[in-house]
């Protein structure tokens, strides 16, 4: 159980120079009409030079099929830390993502450290993860199998016979617009980065390329510090969140949605929601549609700075910044809630560190190690508060059931200690204990939560809670096991609380069963394309439009393989271990007839009818995310990919979803760079997916 800690006091500096502002990359990244290709396309590959990585390329893929064909468990569990380098490089080559000539010699460069890997797996070596200082690795990913690289500073003192657990920082990297594989790989075989603490594992995640580390960015995050804690001695109570620029705005982002998990936070700039920034840093004028208003809540870190009561965070800002706008949202946040934010402000800085404050910050993270490390307890009282099913754990408390999704929910629970007397051997009243008897809980807009408490400090019987108390509702509750673990949940009925089974599966919305469409891209997908023909031309032509498009943007910004696979085609393995993306439309689409009748969207050959209302289905196609009626555990998505475009690639704080559980798109106005048609109406599912 990692520390649990209240927010420093602030720092204030004194402002001693004022300097112009830098607004992101100009006014003409605010016309969704003339919209920058992102990445750009990159410069020319002389044939000599292609044709020699080619070769290379093949030499590799060669001895990776060796190292596959042998059946080896342990060669094979190490064959992303080889594939990560082919991979970078045929991608580059094949999408065109060299932006300068001096990429090449790197390239050279990432295939000779594949085919030395490889050589030495074949030969049942791996010299390179006992190596200490730079070292880059790679996992399969469940999203979408791809191997995804990531970077490591790994200490010199590191015990490599993994005697000793040593403290991980998490780093997120900044915007980076030609950071393809390529150059990450090569940025994390040369350069150990901002940050290097004695002692300390420092993990330095792709984030698939230039997403603010979110959706399969996030993912991706939480995939390869799973990767690094099961191939090195991460101490668990001992892993902090940092990052700089886009990285800071990841790090608000991991710091208020996983609070719990970290030690604590240092942002450094970037941004923490969106439309307060996109005003100050863009000079963008914003008129959302009422969903994407509601939708802003899912990664506006302003609503949800209480969960910051359970990580100790440290922001840092460059006096003369324009960034520094995110640190001074969310001071204003923590005041409503009484904390205060530590804001160490760099004097005279702008979009960077200064050397005082890069001290005062590492000084300040090696106390809260040094206390994490000693003080192993269990949190007292957890302030939680959330406005989805995504993001609903935090410590001893998980919510189970909200009553609107985007509407902000919380929780507060802590333990009330009495006296009690406490007799000696003889009967006499020698001195008086404190007992954690009660569990007091208040909440507002949640139905259902859990309690999980771990084994208490000691197993015995004054340390253990005989009831909650939920919003003035006294429960009494079972007994540990005999392990020690205490784990009870609790629904309202009618207005008042009572105890159920823990953890019991609802039938509505639930933790990663809740939308919006996005939230189908964090986790395995495929898309399942039409063999049949449409019965509306123009739906079969949009259909076709839209999955080609959603194949290329797959790569383009999360850097991944999307898998495909006709209807006809489809596998119940399949079915079971993946969200299915159903492109067409019942006519078009096997799979979409087949579970068509069990979706509250009616899509006939003339009409498609929503919620009561009626559209003709000669010129409108539907959208949407529901449970899927043939795994009820996994999502069915019709005809959308993530649902933020081309716009959107411009500034990451627009990086948010775009369409909520389900839309109607009138065809007849083409896709555009920020929608995939007019969309003529659009909702969310209530929480029973009604």
């Amino acid at each position: 159980m990692k520390i649990t800690a209240v927010l420093m006091t602030a720092v204030l500096m004194t402002v001693v120079f004022a300097g112009p502002c830098v607004f992101a990359d100009g006014l003409q990244d605010n016309l969704p009409e003339q919209v920058r290709r992102i990445p750009a396309a990159g410069v020319a590959v002389p044939e000599d030079r292609a044709n020699s990585l080619r070769r290379s390329l093949a030499e590799l893929q060669t001895k990776i099929a060796s190292i596959q064909n042998t059946g080896d468990p342990a060669r094979i569990d190490l064959l992303p830390d080889v594939m990560i380098f082919e991979r970078a490089v045929r991608c580059a080559l094949d999408y065109d993502e060299f932006f300068d000539l001096n990429e090449l010699d790197k390239a050279d460069a990432l295939l000779l450290e594949g085919l030395t890997r490889a050589e030495q797996l074949l030969a049942g070596q791996s010299d390179w993860i006992h190596r200490k200082g730079l070292v880059v690795r790679g996992y399969i990913s469940r999203i979408d199998q791809t191997v995804q690289p990531y970077g490591l500073v790994i200490p010199a003192d590191y015990a490599v016979d993994r005697s000793v657990p040593v403290r991980c920082d998490v780093w997120f990297h900044g915007r980076g617009e030609k950071l393809s594989e390529v150059n990450f790989l090569w940025d994390r075989m040369k350069s150990p980065g901002e940050f290097t603490p004695a002692h300390t594992i420092v993990l330095h995640p792709y984030g698939r390329y230039c997403n603010a580390f979110k959706f399969a960015g996030e993912v991706d995050v939480l995939e390869a510090l799973d990767d690094v804690q099961r191939r090195y001695r991460i101490d668990e109570d001992r892993i902090s969140v940092r990052g700089f620029s886009m990285g800071g705005a990841a790090c608000w982002q991991f710091a208020t949605h996983y609070a719990d998990r970290w030690f604590a936070a240092t942002p450094g700039a970037g941004f923490s929601e969106t439309p307060q920034f996109l005003k100050v840093f863009q000079k963008e004028d914003l008129s959302p549609a009422p969903w994407e208003k509601k939708l802003w809540n899912l990664y506006d870190c302003n609503q949800w700075a209480v969960n910051l009561t359970q990580c100790p965070t440290i922001a840092y800002s460059g006096e003369n910044d324009s960034q520094k706008q995110a640190a001074d949202v969310m001071e204003a946040a923590l005041a409503s809630h009484g904390i205060r934010l530590r804001h160490v402000i760099g004097q005279g800085m702008g979009h960077r560190y200064d050397a005082a404050s890069k001290q005062l910050i590492e000084d300040q993270l090696t106390v809260l190690s040094k206390g994490a490390e000693i003080q192993r307890v269990l949190p007292q009282e957890i302030r939680f508060q959330t406005c989805t099913l995504k993001y609903n754990k935090m410590d001893w408390i998980t919510i189970d059931g909200i009553q609107e999704h985007w509407a902000l929910a919380s929780i507060r629970a802590g333990f009330r200690r009495s006296s009690t007397e406490v007799a000696g051997l003889d009967g006499a009243v020698q001195n008086e204990a404190e007992t954690a008897n009660e569990v007091i809980v208040s909440t507002d807009r949640v139905t259902a939560f859990t309690i999980d408490l771990p084994p208490l400090l000691t197993l015995s019987e004054r340390q253990v809670p005989k009831s909650v108390v939920i919003d003035g509702d006294r429960i009494s509750i079972p007994q540990p096991f005999s392990d020690g673990f205490l784990k009870c949940g609790f629904v309202n009925v009618g207005g008042h609380w009572q105890l159920t089974e823990p953890g019991k599966a609802r039938t509505g919305k639930r933790h990663n069963l809740q939308g919006p469409i996005d939230d189908a891209f964090m986790d395995s997908f495929i898309f399942v394309r039409p063999t049949g023909k449409s019965a509306n031309e123009a739906v079969g032509r949009w259909a076709e439009s839209e999955l080609v498009r959603a194949i290329e943007h797959w790569r383009r910004h999360f850097r991944g393989d999307a898998r495909v696979v006709n209807d006809v085609d489809l596998t119940e393995e399949m079915i079971q271990s993946a969200n299915l993306v159903l492109w067409g439309d019942p006519t078009s689409n096997s799979v979409m007839a087949k579970v068509a009748d069990r979706l509250p969207v009616q899509w006939a050959a003339d009409t498609i009818t929503m919620k009561g209302k009626s559209y003709p289905a000669s010129q409108h196609a539907a959208i949407m995310i529901y449970p899927n009626p043939l795994n009820p555990d996994r999502y069915v998505v019709l005809n959308s990919s993530f649902t933020f475009r081309e716009y959107a690639y411009l500034n990451n704080a627009r990086q948010v979803p775009m369409l909520p559980d389900w839309a109607i798109i009138d065809l007849n106005t083409p896709a555009n760079s920020v929608w995939p048609g007019k969309v003529v109406d659009a909702d969310f599912f209530d929480e029973d997916w009604k």
